[in-house]
């Protein structure tokens, strides 16, 4: 049985469910790239970019559960799979061969803007669609991209 969701029409419910499974890819797909980013990084400041990379790692992974989360909540279905990711994410790929601090960093933070900026086309995307509930998801999850971006920027500045 749908979830009733009332003052919440049909439009702006697909819609939501759209914009949504397209935010979890390219956060799953994020998550990932700082994984990799972690487990690979190596050079000056390693130990505070290797835990502070996990810590951002563990954010994106909150999100990505809030995210699927509200989609079910819309009575849509969560497409997190990895055959769902690759085919529905913007996310670049990440360079695998990459180990020094600066050049991991320059290609996080590149993925990251663009993610933050999928983010806050979706917020646009669902409040003018009438799920301001959605917006509001979406934009916790803009607000914590932009500060780990701080975060880890600071260390290329």
């Amino acid at each position: 049985m749908a979830v009733a969701i009332e003052g919440l029409e049909n439009n702006a419910r697909k819609v939501a469910v759209e914009v949504l499974n397209g935010c979890l890819a390219d956060e799953i797909a994020l998550g990932l790239a700082l994984k990799q980013a972690h487990w690979t990084v190596k050079g000056a400041n390693f130990i505070a970019v290797h835990e502070l990379l996990d810590q951002v790692h563990g954010r994106v992974q909150e999100q990505v559960d809030v995210i699927a989360e509200r989609v079910q909540i819309l009575d849509g279905t969560a497409l997190g799979t990895l055959e769902a990711v690759a085919k529905s994410t913007s996310v670049k790929a990440y360079p695998t061969q990459l180990t020094k601090v600066e050049d991991h960093l320059a290609a996080v933070t590149e993925r990251m803007r663009a993610v933050g900026a999928a983010l806050r086309k979706g917020i646009e995307d669902t409040d003018a669609a009438g799920d301001a509930d959605t917006a509001d998801v979406l934009t916790a999850a803009s607000r914590q991209m932009d500060k780990d971006l701080w975060f880890l920027q600071s260390h290329l500045d």
